[in-house]
């Protein structure tokens, strides 16, 4: 599902070499959920950017579901991102002007899907992750972790093969944090999709089938189980 040959991620200021990551290379199959921790620095947000296609590697090789993603251009990354892989922001990154249908329907509707299609699949993955009854409301007047829930719906409506979660429990009080990691992990096995999760906390950490560490942007650790 997901490769990474000796991905190296350079930034400079002025003249001075920032090296965030060092050479990462793994390979996640089909249908695996793997967390990805390390403390503040490390490297783990970088290597999201990556593999989402936000960002391009200063060398090495990605590979998404058989697709090289490290050297396209603009338009070839934006139907990746379309249709290969798809993230949940920590901060949910909603639409605000958008209620939640709206917002969970705009994936399909940027691939050209008829609007009342587009709408109906938006409605009943709402309901999916328990959220019929707010399906007019905009953000604003949704609570942390209905708007979790709200963009856990939208990654689903994307219906690609790779999900990224970047601390998507960051925000949440335990007993909803808890609540939005059953739906994702059961959502996950149902339909045997990928995950990549960044967390700090070692109990998300523990529900997956693999859990990799980053410290300086090297892998010191990758265990399963």
């Amino acid at each position: 599902m997901l490769t990474l040959d000796n991905v190296r991620k350079v930034y400079y200021r002025g003249a001075q070499e920032i090296v965030a990551l060092h050479g990462i290379t793994f390979a996640v199959p089909r249908g695996q959920f793997v967390s990805v921790v390390g403390p503040s620095g490390s490297g783990k947000s970088t290597l999201l950017n990556l593999i989402g296609c936000l960002d391009s590697p200063t060398s090495g090789a990605i590979a998404i579901d058989g697709t090289p993603v490290g050297r396209l251009d603009d338009d070839a990354l934006t139907l990746v991102r379309r249709r290969k892989v798809t993230i949940i922001f920590q901060f949910y990154n909603l639409l605000p002007t958008l209620n939640a249908v709206e917002n969970v329907a705009l994936p399909r509707l940027l691939d050209g899907a008829p609007e009342a299609a587009a709408r109906s699949r938006a409605a009943g993955l709402l309901d999916r992750v328990g959220l019929s009854h707010r399906l007019e409301h905009l953000p604003e007047e949704l609570s942390g972790g209905e708007m979790q829930r709200v963009a856990i719906a939208r990654a689903l409506m994307s219906e690609v093969p790779l999900i990224l979660a970047d601390e998507p429990t960051g925000n949440l009080d335990t007993a909803t944090a808890e609540a939005v990691m059953d739906l994702l992990t059961e959502t996950v096995q149902n339909e045997k999709l990928t995950l990549i999760l960044v967390t700090h906390d070692p109990g998300i950490a523990a529900r997956s089938d693999r859990r990799i560490s980053i410290r300086d942007g090297r892998v010191v650790s990758d265990e399963s189980g």
